[in-house]
């Protein structure tokens, strides 16, 4: 009895001391920005079940301060995280005496590099993932579709000391609201009493615009521009592609020499599922804004100035800075539609919509395929095939390229290949099932050489093979063929004579023009900006003459492909030049040093919208592929930084990551699938929900 009773008192005492030291009041030290940086931390008397709303109640009724404090909300710093659940308790949240908590606002100034090379200062949040921040800058900016886009850490330039002084120029945009009514010059007063409550309903009513929503325009562009000159003039510098760049400046930016170079690029991409604090990035710090997924579609001149612009700069940029390789005919093809794209931009209204009747087939060959799209309605039918006389060369070590030539037969997804067309009804010499391969142009308009390079799938890799046609037309029919065929399309698919035409297309651009020789040179042609470094020191080479001889040769080069788009409208040239860099072979190709497990050496993994690559580091050359729609699943294991990946067939990879974090390589194989769905199943909402749940992985809640 006694003992019953002592424990009776026991567990009384017990419940007595919880609630005595869950009540018992503490001191908790808060830093706020707004007393300045040299002010001490303010303290102020809680309790553990005090919940946050009361805890920034207080912190505004001991700082007196009368200012605008809907923003504002505590960072954790030892935790490395936002306090943002207003209605959880201290005790809750695990926040005790030794907390360092900061009391500042969730939007700050950032100075964002566009791919244009303009630098804005706007307002972002520093609160939210990286994903939900640039829906909110795309959402400024006016640009649909923002989950194509991230943020990632610039490339420190190499100053000279004469350099040192010159400042960047800068365009405020942190005045320009996010809504079309104009803003009060006075800060909006919110009284103690409802301060508490202000933050709860904050915190649970957090929205943006969805990706493909058509924003209200007037004049041509976005209300919120529209309200000052100086505005609009931004707006304009955002829609409007800006000069050729010097010379000078190209030189002076970071250009990879080789695919391990290419490989350091990807590292600095931003985590998508943390905020921006929690990556170190603090106010008036420089990010830059660029397209990361390359699976663009739903281009609407009309809604989409700024977006296009943009795209059309990022893909200017990646061919001076050789990014992407080109051939010869494809650089003076790129430089003629830069000039002209420059002259016409010099007279270019933002509100101007002329030449947009002829656009739709660009729009359309301008969206990227994903695989299983467009897919025949009648599956029933029987697919065409093509028949012809080709040569056909395969590679061998010590050997020397000789060609010989076969029938060959184009039949579903595969190539079958005999000695002459009198035994194509017998048992083929092979067969070639071109599902999944590698297809690059062997061009040379000029030397009437039309050649299809082909790296298709073997259980030992890649098996190399080359494909010579006589002609432009065979050249067209069977490269489209060969495009849709390692989409796993046939010959059945609608998007098959399109393709023919664009390419054909493409071809005669790069034809010289009957009126070339009547070109005349333009000297305001500054051509060592329209081309990369390596053309130019390769007519240096071939010339010995002076800089300007040389300048004027490529000036004629580039007028007689001028000949052949000087038509254009200004739209129609910006969609040209990004077909034609979707076309080049290592388009939309993100590269990372990796490991494969059991392997002793670093190779490069090629990451694309539809597929993996496996790159040999010693040749450069793509000895394994793998598409996105033979992946069964893919898994991370955090303790070890290893990607584990299983596709159709039993087939397996895991590697681990040399110089980038292993999240970002994760982050890139969700997100692209991401956007698999996302083509599927177009809306005018994004589910973000899902987007973190496939590129998020281990990662922590961004906030309590």
């Amino acid at each position: 009895m006694n003992l019953q009773i002592l424990c009776l008192s026991l567990h009384s005492l017990c419940v007595w001391l919880f609630l005595f030291i869950r009540m018992a009041a503490w001191d908790l030290s808060v830093t706020v920005e707004e007393l300045g940086p040299e002010a001490p931390p303010i303290k102020i008397s809680v309790t553990s079940d005090l919940h946050i709303g009361g805890v920034i109640f207080k912190i505004v009724e001991k700082t007196q301060l009368q200012c605008d404090w809907s923003d504002h909300a505590l960072w954790w710093e030892q935790k490395q995280q936002w306090v943002l659940r207003t209605s959880w308790t201290l005790d809750k949240c695990g926040i005790h005496a030794d907390a360092r908590l900061l009391f500042t606002p969730q939007h700050k100034a950032l100075r964002l590099g566009l791919p244009n090379g303009v630098t804005l200062r706007l307002r972002a949040c520093f609160s939210s993932p990286v994903f939900r921040t640039v829906h909110g800058i795309c959402q400024l900016l006016n640009i649909r579709y923002p989950e194509e886009m991230s943020l990632l850490r610039p490339v420190e330039e190499k100053k000279k000391k004469k350099d040192k002084d010159s400042a960047e120029d800068e365009y405020d945009l942190t005045g320009v609201p996010l809504t079309s009514g104009a803003e009060d010059d006075c800060p909006f007063k919110i009284t103690l009493p409802v301060l508490a409550l202000l933050f709860i309903l904050l915190s649970k009513t957090r929205s943006y615009l969805p990706p493909g929503s058509v924003p209200v325009l007037n004049s041509g562009m976005p209300v919120h521009f529209a309200d000052s000159p100086k505005t609009q003039a931004i707006y304009k510098m955002l829609v409007v592609s800006q000069p050729s760049p010097s010379p000078e400046s190209i030189a002076k930016l970071y250009r990879p020499a080789s695919k391990v170079d290419k490989t350091h690029i990807h590292t600095r991409w931003l985590d998508s599922s943390r905020c921006l604090l929690q990556q170190g990035v603090q106010e008036n710090d420089k990010l830059w804004l660029r397209f990361k997924y390359y699976t663009f579609h739903d281009m609407e001149p009309k809604y989409d100035g700024v977006r296009l612009t943009q795209l059309y700069e990022q893909a200017r940029w990646a061919i001076l800075l050789e990014d992407n390789d080109c051939t010869e005919e494809e650089m003076m093809l790129f430089g003629a539609l830069q000039y002209h794209i420059g002259k016409l931009s010099l007279s270019q209204e933002v509100n101007s919509c002329q030449g947009m009747e002829d656009l739709e087939s660009a729009l359309e060959s301008l969206e990227v395929k994903m695989v299983g799209e467009n897919k025949s309605a009648d599956e029933n039918m029987t697919a065409p095939e093509l028949n012809d006389y080709l040569k056909l060369f395969r590679p061998k070590k010590l050997s020397l390229r000789d060609y010989k030539q076969y029938w060959f037969k184009f039949q579903d997804t595969s190539i079958f290949y005999y000695k002459s067309k009198d035994e194509s009804y017998g048992e083929p010499i092979q067969q070639m099932n071109l599902k999944g391969c590698e297809v690059a142009p062997d061009v040379n308009i000029a030397g009437q050489k039309f050649c299809i390079r082909l790296l298709v799938p073997a259980p030992e890799g890649m098996n190399e093979a080359y494909l010579r046609c006589e002609n432009e037309k065979q050249y067209s029919e069977w490269m489209a063929a060969c495009k849709l065929a390692s989409k796993g399309l046939t010959l059945l698919d609608s998007s098959y004579q399109k393709e023919v035409k664009n390419i054909q297309t493409f071809l005669a651009m790069q034809r010289p023009s009957s009126s070339a020789s009547t070109a005349q040179v333009d000297e305001s042609i500054n051509t060592l900006s329209l081309v990369s470094p390596r053309y130019t020191k390769k007519y240096k080479a071939k010339q010995v003459w002076p800089t300007q001889h040389i300048q004027t040769t490529l000036t004629i080069r580039i007028l007689e492909a001028y000949q052949n788009v000087a038509q254009l409208s200004l739209m129609a040239a910006i969609l040209k030049f990004l077909q034609i860099w979707q076309s080049l072979p290592d388009f939309g190709i993100s590269y990372f040093m990796i490991r494969f497990k059991g392997s002793r050496k670093d190779e490069v993994l090629g990451i694309a919208n539809n597929r993996l690559m496996r790159i040999d580091l010693g040749v450069g050359d793509v000895v394994k592929t793998w598409r996105y729609n033979n992946m069964r699943q893919w898994n991370v294991n955090w303790d070890i930084r290893q990607v584990a990946i299983e596709f159709d067939g039993n087939i397996n990879i895991a590697f681990s990551c040399v110089t980038a974090d292993c999240k970002i390589v994760h982050e890139y194989i969700g997100g692209y699938i991401f956007m698999l769905t996302r083509v599927r199943n177009p809306s005018n909402t994004v589910n973000e929900e899902l987007f973190l749940k496939l590129t998020g992985g281990w990662v922590k809640l961004y906030s309590l």
